[in-house]
């Protein structure tokens, strides 16, 4: 297969194009593994990179995508043979390497790995990015105390992130979920997640030094002034984790949450994730924690891409939106 569809990311002095185009193989960037791609998903992050200033692409011409799931063609590494079910998140797919939203991929073998039983094609990319993201938040929470009783908000709830965390949460069986929305019809569909209580964010953005104990802990999508109001809020002992940025980068915050109340702030990065621990999460969201048939997603193709990406940033996007590019894969494992 020499020629394949992909969409294909220029930039011009005031803007970034996007088109979708037959490409050779290449036009893709080096790597050992040769992947016939079965699906890719739809992070804020490709939105960054469909911007000028978005900060995640600096060389043009680039196939964006930082996920894909599929088949191997072909590999020159021994860790991976044809018909190979693999996926790849975050590294530099779709960023300075080509990505997902092609066809065909081509990837170094150290950023794949193969699908865990009891994942599909499909359910890896209903997760992707944003899946990881959750759980390596989880993860982190409750390895910092959170139980199933304890207080705990997540903000974005509806977005990629916080729907894949609240409804891993709410599946495990955690009894005090709140969820933090900005918009009146994200109540319900925050509700359907398994959220127990559903907050407003007006009702949370005012903020003093230190405030009353309102939340044990807190898994942070947002950043800026969201992250920066709860941080007085969260109780003794409590914990934050943080993973987004679409609120802002800046943090104005003070000592205090820190110094009175030993509150701990625990940043989360899926992209550079070691290899061996983001196994045993992609083992995680396969088994115990896979919720994926339960998640709200929609499905699209390569031409949409860009108008679903444009609904995201005007942040009338929720939940997960992934790219169909064969479905006919997962019947082949």
């Amino acid at each position: 297969m020499d020629k394949f569809k992909a969409l294909v990311l220029n930039a011009q002095e005031d803007q970034v194009t996007c088109s979708l185009r037959t490409v050779k193989l290449q036009a893709l960037s080096a790597g050992e593994v040769l992947v016939k791609v079965a699906y890719s998903s739809l992070n804020y992050k490709d939105m960054l990179a469909f911007q000028k200033d978005g900060g995640v692409i600096k060389n043009y011409p680039l196939i964006p995508g930082i996920d894909l799931s599929g088949v191997v063609l072909a590999s020159v590494d021994s860790s991976f043979k044809p018909g190979d079910h693999v996926l790849a998140t975050g590294y530099g797919l779709g960023v300075n390497h080509t990505g997902g939203f092609a066809e065909i991929a081509r990837l170094p073998a150290a950023w794949l790995l193969k699908l865990p039983d009891g994942l599909s094609l499909k359910q890896a990319m209903l997760f992707g990015t944003a899946g990881l993201t959750a759980a390596l938040s989880i993860k982190e929470l409750l390895h910092a105390g959170l139980q199933q009783d304890s207080n705990l908000l997540i903000t974005g709830a509806t977005g990629g992130v916080g729907s894949v965390a609240t409804r891993i949460l709410a599946h495990l069986g955690f009894t005090k979920l709140h969820a933090l929305v900005r918009k009146d019809y994200q109540v319900e569909l925050a509700t359907s997640l398994g959220a127990q209580q559903v907050i407003k964010a007006t009702e949370i953005l005012k903020h003093g030094l230190l405030e009353r104990q309102r939340f044990d802990y807190v898994l942070e999508t947002v950043g800026g002034e969201v992250a920066a109001a709860l941080l007085p809020k969260i109780s003794y002992k409590g914990a934050m984790t943080l993973c987004g940025n679409a609120g802002g980068v800046a943090l104005a915050t003070n000592v205090l949450p820190f110094i009175l109340r030993a509150v701990r702030l625990v940043g989360i990065d899926s992209v550079n994730y070691p290899q061996v621990q983001r196994r045993e999460v992609w083992q995680l969201l396969a088994n115990k924690w896979n919720v994926a048939n339960q998640l709200l997603y929609n499905e699209i193709d390569l031409a949409e891409v860009p108008t679903v990406l444009e609904k995201l940033k005007l942040g009338h996007h929720y939940g997960r939106t992934i790219v169909v590019l064969d479905h006919t894969l997962d019947a082949a494992k």
